[in-house]
């Protein structure tokens, strides 16, 4: 039983000998100079200002995770898609009430004022 594993086990190892011999090539043989140009933070050509430990406003989470939730909603509709001649009409009514109840969050999210940036 345990001799069907042997071969993902030396391939693990064979993976994690590379990686570990490659981070030490890399920091024997390459050249290192650091500078204050060098360390600073790149961020589309914009000189940083400030520290990075700023706090960001709430808004952008919320927004962010609205963003990750009507997605993640809309991915359920590519396997009704899928399945839509086999469901036949029940198929279609259950998805016409799982869109519907998104739009409501949806108006309910813009009357509130969520999908607003200040």
């Amino acid at each position: 039983m345990l001799v069907s594993y042997l071969p993902i086990l030396i391939l693990l190892l064979v993976v994690m000998g590379f990686a570990v011999s490659n981070l030490i090539l890399s920091a024997s043989v390459g050249r290192q100079k650091p500078s204050a140009e060098k360390l600073s933070p790149y961020e589309c050509g914009v000189e940083p200002t400030g520290t990075a430990r700023e706090r960001f406003s709430v808004k952008f989470y919320l927004i962010a995770m609205m963003f990750v939730v009507f997605d993640i909603e809309v991915v359920f509709l590519y396997p009704w898609a899928v399945a839509f001649k086999s469901l036949k009409i029940f198929g279609l009514i259950e998805m016409a009430i799982f869109i519907v109840i998104l739009l409501l969050c949806y108006v309910y999210i813009w009357k509130r004022g969520g999908l607003e940036w200040e």
